[in-house]
């Protein structure tokens, strides 16, 4: 169980569970450019990475993170974070192409190949479909520092619901 501290240290951003989430997903379904909701309502996740939405379709979605913050004990980005980047722009191409179905995405399966580590700077996710089906979606997800070398390529399937 987190301690006092840790709850308190933690971000206000909405949850799904206080109703705020259903608000998000509402103005992201409706909205013509979806950067400025990602960007102004984060979840909490991408919140504390630090995610910033450069663009968002059904098509392709592109974001990026620093690695300040988000390294482990070596000094290096850490892959879970990494991981995370890819899972959250898959997700949101998944949720875009969902909402024309009037469905919901959810991911459920995460395939990751780390090539390099990055050390500083940012590193930026753009994932773009392999398939977009009426039950789940599949995108590719490449992920490069700020030299533009491919620090991971992830597969990311989400289920529509």
């Amino acid at each position: 169980m987190p301690s006092d501290d840790a709850a308190a240290a933690a971000p206000a951003s909405a949850s799904a569970s206080d109703g705020a989430g259903l608000e998000k997903i509402r103005a992201l379904a409706s909205a013509k450019d979806p950067v400025p909701v990602l960007n102004s309502h984060p979840g909490q996740l991408d919140e504390r990475l630090g995610v910033t939405y450069l663009e968002a379709s059904k098509d392709r979605v592109v974001a990026r993170m620093p690695v300040e913050g988000n390294r482990q004990p070596m000094g290096l980005l850490h892959g879970g974070s990494t991981i995370a980047l890819c899972e959250s722009v898959a997700s949101i191409g998944a949720f875009l192409h969902g909402a024309e179905l009037g469905k919901a995405a959810v991911g459920v399966d995460v395939n990751a190949t780390h090539h390099k580590s990055a050390t500083s700077g940012f590193v930026t996710a753009t994932a773009t479909p392999i398939r977009m089906g009426k039950t789940a979606t599949s995108h590719e997800v490449v992920v490069v520092d700020d030299a533009g070398e491919r620090v991971c390529t992830a597969r990311i399937t989400c289920f529509l619901k």
